[in-house]
């Protein structure tokens, strides 16, 4: 499947840099101080923990970055959950730039256990990006989207045709990187990888109004997979 694999490259870069990190904090422990025979003992003492340490580090990293093949469920004008995590907003709201105007907002928090790739929520082109510097408050807050660094993506649906809709891409306190797969005037294919959020995070959906959400507050929702909307 398209972009499969690039979570687990992220993964193995940031645990060779934890690992060349970690070397170096080593030597400059352990080898510097040779003439000093206290603290080299001490050092080499803790050698055991900081590898026991590095081990537990590399485990959760792989474990964070885990990119699991979405069982894309087969159906005609189904909107589908662009992200993992927990629906803790439902309402509707403005937007300006991707739906011009009114608009439902489904919004999913995800935490660090939670997987961090992002799929494509319909079968279409992407019609607009804009990337947003900004702050890094804690995502569980809702409000972070008016204020932290952003990316929002917007689509032109092939089924049915003619229908738009926005998703917003949102880091948080931890999660600092967002890593988009995409660029305007690609065709995406439902529940495709589009992107990744390094570390705990929030997604925004912008829905036409007409559309029928399916999920309900507190809903865990599985992204490619779950049937966030349909249009009837």
């Amino acid at each position: 499947m398209k972009h499969s694999g690039k979570a687990r490259k992220a993964a193995f870069k940031i645990i060779i840099i934890s690992l060349i990190a970690g070397a170096v904090i080593w030597a400059l422990v352990v080898i510097v101080p040779l003439m000093m025979v206290l603290i080299g003992a001490s050092a080499l003492a803790l050698t055991p923990f900081i590898i026991a340490l590095w081990v537990l580090f590399a485990i959760f990293t792989f474990y964070f970055f885990r990119d699991p093949n979405p069982t894309v469920p087969v159906g005609a004008n189904l909107i589908l959950c662009p992200a993992h995590g927990k629906v803790d907003v439902i309402d509707r709201i403005t937007e300006p730039e991707v739906m011009r105007g009114e608009c439902q907002r489904v919004s999913i928090f995800l935490s660090v256990l939670d997987v961090h790739v992002q799929n494509a929520p319909v079968s279409g082109k992407v019609s607009f990006f804009k990337y947003t510097e900004g702050e890094f408050m804690n995502a569980i807050r809702t409000k972070c989207a008016q204020c932290n660094e952003n990316a929002l993506l917007g689509f032109e649906c092939t089924e049915p045709a003619g229908i738009r809709l926005g998703l917003r891409l949102i880091a948080g306190v931890i999660a600092r990187r967002i890593v988009p797969y995409i660029q305007p005037g690609d065709e995406v294919v439902k529940g495709e990888r589009i992107s990744l959020v390094q570390f705990g995070s929030r997604a925004d959906i912008y829905l036409p109004l007409v559309a029928k959400i399916k999920v309900i507050l507190g809903d865990h929702v599985t992204g490619g997979e779950t049937i966030l909307a349909a249009f009837e």
